[in-house]
């Protein structure tokens, strides 16, 4: 899998508003298919416009995130490495998916509150990983959280 290059696939009149749960689902199945055929930006958005809950979702923010986090995969998997209990290419591609969804929203939007990311991503390997594939997807971005979000994370803790 090779990172793909940035480029502006948003769709004139892109819907703003709408789901950004469902627009971080239609970034994990997109990021599936591109684990699994190397598929390009463009390809994975189209085929994600064909998905049942393309209407629903924050279509610019879906288009944001898929771009960022195919930008930066590399980046992305070399800040997660060391975090994991097994190399990156023995995960799961779910697994590996909901970790670059959510290392890149750690790392790059920093408006999203921590909390919100890992909760995030629990939800989704809940819902498309293996049974409690959603704890270690858990374990490894809260250490991820506490090395790029610390005063954050501090924050949160102390306030407990």
């Amino acid at each position: 899998m090779s990172p793909v290059p940035e480029a502006s696939v948003t769709s004139l009149g892109a819907k703003s508003s709408g789901s950004r749960r469902l627009s971080r689902e239609l970034v994990l199945r997109a990021l599936y298919q591109w684990q699994l055929n190397d598929s390009s930006l463009a390809v994975l958005v189209a085929q994600a416009e064909a998905a049942d809950i393309h209407g629903r979702a924050n279509v610019t923010h879906f288009e944001a995130l898929l771009a960022g986090v195919l930008k930066h995969a590399l980046e992305l998997d070399a800040a997660l490495a060391p975090m994991l209990d097994r190399e990156v290419e023995a995960l799961s591609p779910i697994e590996h998916g909901v970790l670059l969804l959510g290392g890149y929203e750690l790392i790059h939007q920093p408006d999203v509150p921590y909390r919100v990311v890992l909760n995030e991503a629990v939800d989704l390997a809940k819902r498309y990983g293996g049974t409690d594939g959603h704890k270690y997807i858990n374990g490894v971005l809260d250490k991820l959280a506490q090395v790029v979000r610390q005063v954050e994370v501090g924050a949160g803790r102390s306030a407990r």
